[in-house]
C-alpha cells in the first residue's frame, strides 16, 4: 500500500521538492499486522531530522495512524516514511510557507536470519563530509546507491563504507559497531554518515548489560584488529560480519547478546 498525505496513490506531483532536489528525509521500520515497532524513537528521530532541515514535521498521531493503516494486511512488513518540503516554484530557495508532503510505503519483509554471519564488500566510494546533513537520514542517498552498485555477487550482504579519511562509518543500508577489548565502538557520524534508531537501542542496550560503548573515530586497521564486528538497522536486526575481503570473524558472545537483546525489544512491541 502506499499512502500519499493519508490517501491511496501511487504518484506525487512533479514540482515536488524531494523529487527535485531530495530536499526530505525520511525513516524505515518494521511493523507486524500494522503495528509499528519502536514508534516513539523511529518518530523522535523524523521529528530531529526535519529540524535539522527547518522542515515541519507532520503531527504524531496522523503519521502513526497512516503508518498502521499501510501494514495491517502483512504479518510482517517494512514501512518507508518519506516527508519532503513539498511542491515549489523552480529553483533552489525554498518556499517561504512550505506545505509538507507525506508517503507511507508498506512492503511485505521477511527477516533475514544471519547468525553466522556474513559476507561484506570493502566498498571504493568515499562518503564526503558535510557536517550540516550529518546523522540525518535525508533523501540524498545517492553515495549509498552508488556503492550499493559496486557488487552483484548474491553472497554478499553489505557493503563497508569509508569516508575520504579512511575512517569506517557504515554499512550501505547499517550502522557499525566493533568489540574490542570486551568494549563496544561505533563511528562517529559528525561528518558523515546516518544515525539510526538501531544503533541507538543497541548503545542503550550495553548499557544494560554493563558493557562500555563508545563513539569514536574507527579506521580500517582498527576493525580489522576488532574481535567482533557487526551492522544493524531497523530490518535486519543485527547481521554478524563473518568476512571482509580476506579477514575473517566468527560470530561472538558480545554479538550474540546483543542480537537476542533486540529481537526481545521487538517482541516486546507486538
Amino acid at each position: 500500500m502506499i499512502l500519499i498525505n493519508g490517501t491511496a496513490a501511487d504518484s506525487i506531483p512533479a514540482n515536488d521538492r524531494g523529487l527535485a532536489y531530495g530536499d526530505g528525509v525520511f525513516r524505515t521500520l518494521r511493523a507486524v499486522y500494522g503495528k509499528p515497532l519502536h514508534w516513539t524513537q523511529h518518530y523522535a528521530r523524523l521529528a530531529h531530522d526535519c529540524a535539522r532541515l527547518a522542515l515541519p514535521c507532520p503531527d504524531e498521531a496522523v503519521l502513526r495512524n497512516e503508518v498502521c493503516r499501510a501494514g495491517a494486511a502483512q504479518l510482517n512488513a517494512a514501512i518507508k516514511v518519506i516527508v519532503t518540503r513539498g511542491s515549489g516554484p523552480r529553483g533552489y530557495g525554498p518556499p517561504e510557507s512550505p506545505i509538507p508532503l507525506r508517503v507511507v510505503l508498506s512492503s511485505p519483509y521477511q527477516p533475514q536470519a544471519a547468525e553466522e554471519g556474513i559476507q561484506a564488500h570493502l566498498c571504493k566510494l568515499r562518503l564526503s563530509h558535510q557536517a550540516a546533513l550529518a546523522g540525518v537520514k535525508h533523501l540524498n542517498r545517492l553515495e549509498n546507491v552508488l556503492a550499493r552498485a559496486e557488487w552483484q555477487a548474491p553472497e554478499i550482504r553489505e557493503g563497508l563504507l569509508l569516508d575520504h579519511d579512511g575512517n569506517a562509518i557504515g554499512g550501505t543500508m547499517s550502522n557499525l559497531f566493533i568489540v574490542e577489548d570486551g568494549a563496544l565502538l561505533t563511528p562517529d557520524l559528525s561528518r558523515c554518515g546516518v544515525a539510526g534508531v538501531t544503533r541507538d537501542r543497541v548503545m542503550a542496550i550495553a548499557q544494560m548489560l554493563g558493557l562500555a560503548c563508545h563513539v569514536k573515530n574507527c579506521t580500517l586497521q582498527r576493525l580489522c584488529d576488532a574481535s567482533e564486528v557487526f551492522f544493524v538497522n531497523s530490518l535486519i536486526g543485527l547481521w554478524p560480519l563473518r568476512r571482509l575481503e580476506q579477514r575473517l570473524w566468527h560470530a561472538g558472545e558480545c554479538s550474540r547478546q546483543i542480537q537476542v537483546a533486540l529481537a526481545s525489544g521487538d517482541a516486546e512491541c507486538t
